[in-house]
């Protein structure tokens, strides 16, 4: 049986529950680059400079809202046409077998009314030969004949494979029947391939490049907005996007050396949360009539408080 009286249970111990807020949590779920606008035109490689210099980078763009969120910042200081960005995609031609030898930087583009190589609709990263003898870049999924060579590499022979394939399947088949997908050096071989081609057809030979194209800070490239097009390749091996705000921001890739405005980006800074703190006190106070919701005696308790728990 509990002998306490009420009176003596007052007279016992209180104990006093402080919950001390030190801080609230106040973190963005989705931290968004900060776009800032250029006015001064430069080169791709100088707006890079300078935005590197300056803030981060030149502007990445990783979904709709961010694409938004920049023609809305370039819009509202009254600017409404092209603009630097941070992506570009590297122009690397290579040959099947790996050849790097005398006579591997041949070329024989198409280039009188087409303008080749043009990257058309941004897939273009495969190389046939039609009947006039002159190459064009192409999407490498579409279905050709080709051309693959047999012997030495010095002194190939050419065989037609009048097979529609993909250019991957056609390099694999070259690979397994013969040596590789063709390899040509030199005006000699070219117009041996010519004379091999069926009137009005184009075939695949062995030259290619890899899909490069990067963001300037390094980050992965999973969302485009690349409007389709043409582009102007020539001897160029690199190519630089810029937005067009006329067209909603959509992208296009240009010569690097075009002068423009641009727009670079920072990463708005984050808070460090801190943990809210439970303290708990025992209270024997002297005066039973003391009344804890006093500010001086909450000044009180939470100085008793900072010294038993020191930060």
């Amino acid at each position: 049986m509990n002998s306490q009286t009420p009176q003596s249970s007052i007279m016992m111990e209180r104990i006093w529950l402080g919950v001390v807020f030190l801080s609230g949590w106040n973190i963005s779920m989705c931290l968004l680059h900060q776009y800032h606008y250029v006015a001064e035109p430069k080169t791709w490689t100088e707006a890079q400079l300078h935005c590197r210099e300056t803030y981060k980078d030149l502007a990445t763009i990783e979904n709709i809202e961010e694409v938004n969120q920049l023609v809305n910042t370039v819009s509202s200081l009254g600017y409404n046409d092209d603009v630097w960005i941070g992506l570009f995609s590297v122009i690397d031609w290579r040959w099947s077998n790996g050849s790097s030898g005398s006579g591997s930087e041949y070329r024989k583009w198409e280039n009188q009314a087409d303008n080749e190589p043009d990257f058309a609709s941004y897939n273009q990263f495969c190389v046939n030969i039609g009947d006039t003898g002159r190459w064009w870049d192409d999407n490498c999924k579409l279905l050709y004949p080709f051309i693959c060579y047999n012997g030495q590499q010095l002194d190939p022979e050419f065989v037609f494979v009048n097979q529609r394939m993909d250019w991957f399947s056609a390099q694999r088949y070259c690979r397994e029947n013969f040596i590789d997908l063709a390899t040509v050096r030199n005006d000699t071989e070219n117009q041996k391939i010519q004379s091999l081609l069926p009137g009005g057809d184009w075939a695949w030979i062995g030259l290619f490049r890899d899909p490069h194209i990067y963001w300037s800070d390094g980050s992965g490239y999973t969302f485009s907005y690349l409007t389709p097009g043409s582009n102007t390749i020539g001897s160029m091996t690199r190519l630089c996007s810029y937005a067009d705000l006329r067209i909603s921001g959509k992208w296009r890739l240009w010569s690097c050396e075009t002068r423009l405005p641009f727009v670079c980006y920072s990463v708005p800074p984050v808070k460090t949360p801190v943990m809210r703190q439970v303290v708990r006190l025992r209270i024997k106070p002297e005066d039973h009539s003391l009344d804890l919701n006093d500010f001086a005696v909450k000044a009180d308790i939470l100085k008793k408080a900072s010294l038993q728990n020191p930060p």
